[in-house]
């Protein structure tokens, strides 16, 4: 995207992974914690790079930014990550300037989520940008893709049914428990973690099973108790998590954590368990489905569970696609009109200096000149002058490129291309 003068680097450049191709496995791999992510932008910066939006989920981690080629962007990603670029060329996909651009609408309004229509996306974007900002690595271009993506997203969700319904990873976790686990309101629940994705699924198994014996374990004490105090949940310390356990039936472990915070040494065989692991790279150490008794579901196995719901949203794919292609057009055009900045800029600093020294001849000639006044009524006619020449380079139907060449022949201007 030379031409557009908003990155040194000529391409914009989206790498990354999903559920489609790599599983929960591979995905953990490549996730990125904060500190991880931080590491990976300050990186980048000092390596010249000038933008970069970084996002790692559940269902995806991907780079999106201004490099000289991709393999810029994938080195990065392994040098931070548990992955190897040899596994990412196996899973990994790579997508350019304008498909760069569309793969990020489709992410950010649902249409690429693994549940058709989870907006969650949209809270890591925006994150996204901003710890992209505060490590001095964002520009115009990202700024305004990024506002586009939200303002597509919520258009989607307040003009179509493309969301309806109940349907998400914490939904699924419910579904498949009322589905598969007899009495479920007699069984003892235990919720470890209590970030997003542990906040949401407890208040889905309260609201949709009226279940009241769930206990609450969180590293940090205050955030679990905050939610206890929320729905009337009983809260222990990490301290006795062992215990509490040994006395569950159903685990749900959202910890969020670089390694297994539930391994096979804190499971007694034989009581029948059902043990969720919401977190990406995997907090359930694999040994832990091989104890007898407990059964073990990742991410993938939840996402698989459709039902009527998602039927029914599928129907509003070309509305969301609509919109997304009127926003996308927007964008686009802003886009085209950072072509014309180099040369409008020349013009008006020429004019500019035209007036400076027609006023300048004028106050010496003048008896009473009031220079202020010029000052301002020709400042408002440069003003018109040069959005006069934005518009109709904006609005024209031929070769731009012709126009802005007579501007700067006519001007005699000296254009800066940065």
């Amino acid at each position: 995207m030379k031409k557009y003068h908003i990155s040194k680097h000529n391409r914009f450049i989206t790498v990354g992974l999903n559920y489609e191709k790599a599983d929960v496995e591979t995905r953990g791999r490549f996730a990125l914690l904060p500190e991880a992510e931080a590491a990976l932008l300050e990186q980048a910066r000092q390596e010249g790079i000038d933008g970069l939006l970084v996002t790692s989920t559940c269902n995806r981690t991907e780079l999106h930014g201004f490099a000289a080629a991709p393999q810029h962007l994938i080195r990065l990603l392994c040098q931070h990550s548990q992955g190897c670029e040899a596994e990412f060329d196996a899973v990994g996909y790579v997508y350019e300037n304008q498909d760069a651009i569309s793969h990020l609408f489709r992410v950010g309004s649902g249409l690429d989520s693994q549940i058709l229509g989870d907006f969650e996306i949209i809270s890591q974007l925006k994150k996204a940008f901003v710890n992209a900002r505060e490590k001095g690595i964002t520009n115009p271009f990202l700024e305004r893709l990024t506002n586009a993506v939200i303002q597509a997203s919520k258009r989607i969700k307040n003009e179509t049914g493309l969301s309806s319904g109940a349907t998400s990873v914490a939904f699924a976790s419910v579904q498949y428990l009322l589905a598969r686990v007899p009495e479920i309101s007699g069984k003892k629940i235990l919720l470890f973690g209590t970030g997003k994705i542990g906040r949401n699924t407890c208040e889905n198994l309260v609201k949709h099973t009226g279940h009241d014996h769930i206990t609450l374990i969180n590293r940090t004490l205050e955030r679990a108790e905050a939610l206890g105090q929320k729905l009337h949940l009983e809260v222990k310390p990490i301290e006795i998590l062992e215990a509490e356990v040994d006395q569950a039936d159903v685990i749900v472990v959202a910890t969020g954590a670089a390694a297994p915070t539930l391994t096979a040494s804190m499971i007694r065989p034989g009581k029948p368990r059902w043990v969720l692991d919401l977190s990406v790279p995997a907090n359930v150490a694999p040994e832990v489905g091989a104890v007898e008794g407990t059964t073990v579901v990742d991410l993938d196995q939840l996402s698989r569970i459709t039902d009527q719901t998602l039927r029914q949203r599928e129907q509003f794919i070309p509305d969301a696609e609509n919109i997304i292609r009127e926003v996308h057009a927007d964008f686009n055009q802003w886009l085209e009109s950072r072509r014309f900045a180099p040369v409008l800029r020349a013009l008006k600093r020429k004019l500019q200096t035209m007036k400076d020294e027609e006023l300048d001849f004028q106050s010496r000639k003048m008896t009473g000149f009031d220079m202020e006044q010029a000052d301002v009524v020709t400042d408002r006619i440069i003003n018109k002058i040069t959005r006069q020449f934005a518009n109709q380079l904006k609005d024209s139907e031929t070769d731009t490129d012709e126009y802005m060449e007579l501007i700067s022949r006519v001007f005699q201007l000296e254009t800066d291309r940065t």
